[in-house]
């Protein structure tokens, strides 16, 4: 199974070279092809919130300011894709309803590259981002230095459907990986399982893997993310959400420490 196409939302900022650059390195072990796609403000959600308080004179400058900004950003985004060097590429420049047209997008792409402040509620695409992995559930790497795809590739394994998902939908990423590490911390989970099935599982699919199994009995992710570090690990393969997102946000959760860390990079799954 191979990866065809490589999904990058890009904000018009700053950060779309970031997101560019870490979409290459993802694609070119693939000959995918990666489509950027400027997600910019949409005009309609922000009418609603300026109706009463306007006069119409000022509520059409403020949607013609608004407008301009936004035909800017695409200029931004576009340069920035055509500055990357990667020579399978797409772009494209998303017009109302935007989250619509995003998730769809995404629905059609087999990952969706996001960068570091995105993933930590940061900038305009932090929404997105949050949307693409909980709510559409699309495998998802947040990017970050030292990104590549031949190296060392952790997987942080509990038995859980979230992890299960996670590990299946990577499996083109770790077949291409140097060496794959299994992250589990048996004494920190509630659940019961036996990591030798899961590498039973990536063998008959042409992974050999390593095995680490963690004694640390408190948070898991913090020794987990501790863990993929020490191996070198350049990216941390782990689902995402294993609890309700209520409860995430309110008591943390591994997703949220996850998110947090300075690296690896991950690949997420919901």
């Amino acid at each position: 199974m191979e990866w065809a196409r490589i999904l990058a939302p890009l904000s018009g900022g700053e950060s779309d070279k970031r997101v560019i650059a870490a979409a290459a390195v993802i694609a070119e072990p693939f000959g995918a092809e990666l489509t950027g796609v400027y997600a910019p403000a949409d005009v309609a959600d922000l009418i609603p919130w300026m109706g009463d308080g306007f006069m119409g004179g000022v509520q059409a400058t403020a949607l013609e300011s608004i407008r301009r900004a936004c035909a800017e950003g695409e200029v931004v985004a576009q340069a920035a894709l055509d500055a990357c060097a990667y020579g399978r590429k797409a772009f494209m420049s998303l017009k109302s309803p935007v989250w619509a047209a995003l998730a769809m997008e995404g629905r059609l792409s087999d990952v969706v590259v996001f960068d570091d402040g995105a993933a930590r509620g940061r900038g305009p695409l932090a929404e997105a981002f949050q949307q693409i992995v909980a709510d559409e559930q699309r495998p998802t790497i947040v990017a970050r230095p030292g990104l590549k795809v031949d190296g060392v590739i952790a997987v942080a394994w509990d038995g859980g459907k979230e992890a299960s998902r996670a590990v299946r939908t990577a499996l083109p990423l770790l077949q291409k990986a140097k060496n794959v590490l299994l992250l589990s911390a048996p004494a920190a989970s509630s659940r019961k399982f036996d990591i030798a099935t899961l590498r039973e599982f990536l063998a008959v699919r042409g992974v050999a893997s390593e095995v680490d199994l963690l004694k640390d009995t408190g948070d898991p992710a913090p020794t987990l993310m501790r863990a993929a570090k020490a191996a070198g690990a350049s990216i941390l393969v782990a689902g995402a959400f294993g609890h309700p997102r209520l409860q995430e946000f309110i008591f943390g959760g591994a997703t949220r420490a996850f998110l947090h860390a300075d690296s690896p990079s991950l690949f997420l799954s919901h």
